[in-house]
């Protein structure tokens, strides 16, 4: 009797180990499934993980040439983008563009750069079943 409440509780742990797993965030597939979504004409610069676990949000610099137009698409692993608000940021800190527009959520923005300098990259969560996605970023002049 001993040896059978044994082998249920061992397989019990064993079930729940592979639930876990099942649900653990991937942002490294999540970004690279990213990638082709970018529109044509647009040539991909970099990936981004969007990994916000245990954040607020998740942050990235990249520098910005005036007269490029750039996009930035999202990837989640629930509906659309799952509550991940993905937002420009001009040097000053300024909002220049953003995934949520009139409380709706889209899964890509597109932004013609008018000044060349650093622009941050920044994924916040509004109610998302987890804080977990992937996101490509692409550029056309």
């Amino acid at each position: 009797m001993k040896k059978i409440a044994f082998v249920i509780l061992l397989s019990s742990f064993f079930n729940l180990g592979a639930r876990e797993i099942e649900y653990q965030c991937n942002p490294d597939k999540l970004a690279t499934d990213c990638i082709p979504k970018l529109s044509e004409g647009f040539n991909f610069l970099k990936s981004y993980k969007v990994d916000g676990v245990s954040k607020d949000k998740v942050e990235y610099s990249y520098v910005f040439m005036k007269g490029t137009q750039y996009m930035i698409n999202l990837c989640a692993g629930g509906t659309n983008t799952d509550g991940i608000v993905v937002s420009i940021l001009d040097k000053d800190r300024n909002k220049v563009a953003s995934s949520k527009i009139n409380g709706q959520f889209v899964t890509a923005i597109n932004y013609p750069c008018n000044a060349s300098g650093i622009y941050y990259i920044q994924y916040t969560f509004d109610e998302p079943s987890s804080h977990c996605g992937g996101s490509a970023l692409g550029f056309k002049r």
